[in-house]
């Protein structure tokens, strides 16, 4: 038996990066800032950036209602693949492939947590094997349907 789970809480360290394949699926790539349960030696505490991906319906929603700031829950699990960069050197990426994305509160929601875009379930998403890499250059991105599991 084998058991790959993440279960992550934190905030979101840029608005999410929402694209489309050429066949018109969502997919969104996100940092998500989760601070780490003690302090350093200087009594400082420090958070872990966490990249994530989600797709379909989930990564529109997350684009839409998220912003820098908002703070999320994921649960999904550690997916790592590789490619060649232009330089041909191999990149090995390691991210959290989101199931699914639960709104928590937005940067200023302290007074207006119970707003319908918040504590709602962003929607269920798929996994994948997905093997190419995201570029941040605003493109779409070359996947077709037979590259999805889903």
């Amino acid at each position: 038996m084998t058991i790959n789970r993440v279960v992550l809480v934190g905030r979101l360290t840029k608005d999410p990066d929402l694209r489309y394949t050429p066949n018109g699926v969502a997919v969104a790539n996100f940092t998500l800032a989760v601070n780490r349960p003690f302090s350093n030696q200087q009594g400082n505490r420090e958070a872990d950036f966490i990249n994530c991906v989600v797709w379909r319906r989930a990564a529109e929603n997350l684009a839409n209602y998220m912003h820098k700031g908002s703070m999320i829950g994921v649960d999904g699990r550690i997916q790592t693949r590789r490619y060649e960069d232009k330089d041909k050197k191999t990149v090995f990426v390691t991210e959290v492939l989101a199931g699914s994305v639960q709104f928590i509160e937005s940067k200023n929601s302290n007074s207006d947590r119970n707003t319908p875009n918040h504590h709602e379930n962003a929607s269920r998403g798929q996994e994948n094997n997905f093997n190419s890499s995201f570029g941040s250059s605003g493109e779409a991105i070359d996947v077709t349907d037979d590259d999805l599991p889903f």
